[in-house]
């Protein structure tokens, strides 16, 4: 659905702030108070204070302890 129902019967195509592109041409559209942005203008928000963060957005993962790793902290208890 990528129009919202106005109170005197007419309808508004809803379409992100940022870059233009309505609902129907992004896979998801936020609404804010008075904005709307799409899934899209989000991700290259996120790359962009990723790289003035010097860095990846998310944050480092430690790897994941083998089976054997696991019991052997566990049988500690």
């Amino acid at each position: 659905m990528a129009e919202r129902r106005r109170g005197n019967g007419t309808t508004q195509i809803l379409q992100c702030s940022f870059c233009g592109k309505t609902q129907r041409e992004v896979k998801k559209l936020i609404a804010g108070p008075t904005a709307y942005i799409c899934d899209e203008c989000v991700s290259l928000c996120n790359d962009i204070i990723a790289e003035d963060q010097g860095g990846e957005a998310q944050p480092a993962r430690k790897p994941m302890p083998k089976p054997a790793e696991i019991r052997a902290f566990l049988d500690q208890y």
